[in-house]
Order: C-alpha cells, then structure tokens, then sequence
C-alpha cells in the first residue's frame, strides 16, 4: 500500500480538486467515452504569437509565496517568464496551445508514480475543465492565470524527476555515486511552447528503461495472482524431478502464468502431479531469473521466491525504473558493469556482453558502494596493506589467541603503534587479494582482485567481502584488458601471478567500470530477472518514491470558481 505522507501546508489546487471549498458547480451532464479520456483536447498552435495576457512581477511571487512545494524549481520559473517578458505560455486566448496538450498527455503516458506524488492528476482535472465542451461556466483571470502558472511549475517538477530522478543529496543517501545524468530543461520548455518540437515521442532513457516499462504492464494483468494460496512444500523439504506431490499442480499453473512453462504443458495428457522434463526445464529458467541454484529442485528458497506478490514485484520494478533515470541513457559501449544484487561482473563490448562471469561482493555491514571509474592498471603478485579496521577487529584478537598468526599468514609489522602497527602482507597464493588485482582509483578504495577463497563462489549469496570485489577468474579478466599486446601470452601471464614482488602493468586506453545495484531487469532474450535487495537500497528508494500528497480542506487565500 502507497505510503500518505500529510503535508503542513497544501494548494489551492489541490485542495479546489480534491475538496469541497470553492469547488461548488452544476453537475453536468454524463460525458462520453471520449470526453472520459485523459488526452487533452487544445488548439494546435503555438502561443508564442497569439497571446496578449500577461504576469506581472507580484502575481508570479504570489503564486510562488503560496505554493512552497515549488520552491525548489522557483528560479527556473521565474527566469522562464522575464524570458518571455511575462507572456503567457500555454494560452491562446480562453483556450489551451498546443504545447499545454503536449505536456499533459506526456504526464498521462507516464509511470504513474510520477504523477500523483506531485498533483499532477489535480493539474489533469483544471486542464481539463478547459477544454470541456459541456463545461459553461465562464473561466476568471484568476483560474486562467492559476492555471498557467501551475503547467510551468509542474513542467519543471515533471521534468526533473522525469529526466533526472531524485536529487543528488538523495543519491548519496542511498551510496549511489555515479554522477547523474543532466537535461536543459530551459531549453526543452522554450522550445515546447514555441512549437518547435514535441515531447511526446521523447524517451531519453536508458533502454532497459522501455524494456521494464513493457514488463510492468504484464504484470499489473498478474496481480489477481496475489489472491491465490502460498504455495507450501508441507512436511517435504524438497521436490525433485520425478517426484509426484499434489503441489506440482498449482505449481505448474503458476510457473505458466509467470511465463516459464508452455501452456501446452498443461494440456490435457501432461501428468498433473509429476514433476516431468517440462515442468523440470520451467522451474530451472525460474530459478535463473531469480538468482537460485539451476538444478530443477524445489527447494525452500524457489518457494520463498514463487510467493513473493505481484504487487511487490511490481514496485521493484518501479525502484529499478527510477535507478534507470539517474544513468546516462547511452553508457560507454565498452565497459565492465559489476551488478551488485546479481554477484555478476559483465563484459561489454559494442554494447553487446560477450561474456560474464562470477564476483563476491561486500556484506551488508561493508557494503560495495555504487560508482562508476575506469579501470587503468593489473598488478600481478600484489602485496596488501591491511586496512586498520581489520588489524583492529580481526587481526590483533587473532594474535592474542596465536603470537605465530602473522608468519603463517605471511604477513609483517612495517610500522605504526604498538596498539595499533600497520602490516602488510606479502605476494603469494595466500594473501587476501590472490595473485592479481585491478585498480580503477577512486574515493572509496574499492577494487577488483582474485581471492584464495575459492569456495565462497559456490554459494547462491554472495555478500562476503569488506567491500571491494572478489573475481572467480581473474586471469581470465587479465587476458582480456592486455589481448592486444601480443607479448602478454597465457604463460607469461601465469609467470607475472607467482612473482615474489608486484608488477605493475598500465591498461591503455583506460576501460570504463560501473558498480552498479539492479534488482530487475530484462536479458537479452527478453526474460524478467529479480534479485534479492540484499543492502536494502530498493527499500530506502521505495520510501522516497512512493509517497501520496493527502490534501486538507482548508481554503486557499483566493478562492477559485
């Protein structure tokens, strides 16, 4: 359920839409299907020319005084208007441009969770009061310029959460640290009213953007599906292949509705309670989608996963949607993308992945943060200096139990305090960074390494690390950054890795590298895969998010007709 957040202070828009006061009016007669559509109806020219109405300085600074929620887009309204020498910008005389039909029907196109947590649907309900043909009550220069006035500020406030996401502060607050993307939305507004372009076709998004939005609406169609029973594996702990359970019914219809079983497997014939090749093969893609363990096993955490609602899984990706406002809508096409929630690095070239492998990442309580870089040098056979945290909270309880910890993990005190001395540890196949690292220098001290603890790589969950990023096969990544310099062959890569000091190798050019943090999104062949919000992100965004305005009922200074 949408969170309400109850505001101190709400519009004298919202407030005429959604209440009573000053609101009273004759009730008209049942509109038309047609007159029932949220498309606004205007005149198709542009206002630029036609327009004889215009603000004066106080009337701007009222509006403004008493609508606070628009504080934040304040200059940009006010230099849109001595732009314009306080000209009207969305009327032609009583009627509504072109431009105001435009920005309207853009807003209705739009996910819903940009609208009402702004009062665009109040906005929606005065447009259209306008271009109402059964509405007769005459328009006063007061609703008029209410009306102008609130298109401006909500084109702003639109298009920055529309273009840009949350603001930067928000960002941080959530470790997200890849610099978000920008758009002139002066620019985009002149040119709107002006008639020089039209918003509607615009998208500027990432394209994984449009390929959830496509999902989303699939599956508000499922959401009836949270009104079925949970389905409950009972005193079984697993159901394997070949096994017959009465489960393996209401399995098989769910696991079709969700897309991962042919509904010709339900067909009259299919055996209803076996756990047959077909119903083997849908619950091994569903267990890829979600990050399980492929084996055709119906296990505790395939249950947990099947059951999670539709309307939750909805929401993800809604929170996965806005992450998607904050990158650049064409990235690097060569890169290495890290998706946190998905224990994955990818390797991209001309915005194709060629191939992927396995990483670890850090525990919640040293979490990988969210950033971007680029990666510009191997160092083989790496010593590494043990953060003081570590020294402090693992390694000196370590040596009170053992004086010999040091030696046996080949590591040396090269200075510091007796309470708390720095120590290093030398090249070889037991320090903590492996035999090789990759560094992409920034703030935060995170990079990619191998690790000696290969084991960790066999587990569904992945978040294990301090923070920085464990490879499964480095010497794989190492090959690939330095395939163009042919004197680097496969044994003389193995050599670098077994010195007894470090090598340091520079990569030219420098690769672009995304740390990023996606619960949802859609492959390459088109399915929708969901991660667990193992740092809580989708959590924190959700709370930001998914808030209603909840109006009072008190009047507004100037009461509208």
């Amino acid at each position: 359920m949408i969170r309400q957040v109850r505001r101190h202070r709400q519009t004298a828009l919202i407030v005429c839409v959604l209440g009573t006061v000053g609101c009273s009016r004759p009730t008209p007669p049942k509109p038309t299907e047609a007159q029932q559509a949220r498309t606004v109806n205007a005149v198709f020219e542009s206002a630029e020319k036609y327009t004889v109405r215009t603000l004066d300085t106080l009337e701007l600074f009222q509006f403004l005084e008493e609508h606070p929620e628009y504080h934040n887009d304040s200059a940009s309204i006010i230099k849109f208007y001595k732009r314009r020498g306080g000209q009207y910008a969305w009327f032609l005389n009583d009627s509504l441009s072109s431009a105001a039909g435009t920005f309207m029907n853009l807003v209705t196109a739009n996910d819903s969770m940009l609208g009402n947590a702004f009062g665009h649907d109040a906005l929606h309900q005065l447009v259209e009061r306008i271009s109402d043909p059964l509405d007769t009550i005459p328009l006063t220069e007061t609703f008029i310029r209410h009306v102008e006035l609130s298109l401006t500020a909500q084109f702003f406030r639109f298009g920055d959460r529309k273009y840009s996401g949350l603001i930067q502060r928000d960002l941080r607050e959530l470790e997200w640290f890849i610099p978000r993307r920008k758009k002139d939305l002066d620019q985009l507004i002149d040119s709107l009213v002006a008639g020089r372009m039209d918003l509607s076709p615009i998208e500027p998004l990432h394209p994984q953007y449009a390929l959830l939005k496509a999902q989303l609406s699939g599956l508000h169609r499922l959401q009836w599906m949270d009104r079925l029973p949970h389905l409950d594996l009972g005193e079984r702990r697993k159901l394997e292949p070949g096994d017959v359970d009465s489960l393996v019914l209401p399995l098989r219809t769910r696991l079709a509705l969700l897309g991962d079983l042919a509904w010709s497997d339900l067909a009259p014939g299919a055996p209803p309670f076996a756990l047959d090749s077909a119903l083997e093969r849908a619950v091994r893609r569903f267990q890829l989608r979600h990050g399980l363990l492929s084996d055709g096993v119906v296990g505790k955490g395939f249950i947990e996963q099947i059951n999670i609602p539709i309307a939750q899984r909805i929401r993800t990706l809604l929170v996965n949607m806005e992450r998607l406002r904050w990158v650049p809508e064409r990235p690097s096409p060569n890169m290495l993308l890290v998706n946190i929630p998905e224990f994955r690095l990818h390797v991209i070239e001309a915005d194709t992945e060629v191939w992927a492998m396995d990483v670890v990442v850090g525990a919640q309580a040293t979490s990988t943060l969210i950033f971007s870089d680029s990666l510009s040098r191997i160092v083989f056979s790496p010593t590494w200096s043990v953060p003081a945290s570590i020294v402090r909270n693992e390694i000196l309880p370590a040596l009170r139990m053992d004086p010999g910890y040091l030696a046996s993990k080949n590591m040396t005190i090269t200075g510091g305090s007796s309470t708390l001395p720095r120590i290093m540890q030398q090249p070889g196949p037991s320090n903590a960074l492996g035999l090789v690292k990759f560094l992409f220098p920034n703030t935060f001290s995170i990079y990619f390494h191998d690790t000696p603890s290969k084991g960790a790589f066999a587990r569904e969950k992945r978040a294990l690390s301090h923070g920085c990023i464990r490879l499964s096969d480095p010497k794989r990544l190492a090959q690939y950054l330095l395939r163009n310099d042919t004197t680097w062959t496969s044994e003389k890569i193995d050599e670098a890795m077994h010195r007894r000091t470090e090598l340091g190798v520079p990569i030219r050019p420098k690769l672009p590298v995304v740390i990023g943090y996606f619960t949802a999104w859609v492959d390459g062949l088109g399915y929708l895969h969901f991660r667990d919000d193992i740092y809580g992100h989708d959590a924190k965004l959700a709370g930001e998010l998914f808030v209603e305005v909840v109006t009072d009922t008190t009047s507004p200074r100037e009461e509208l007709p």
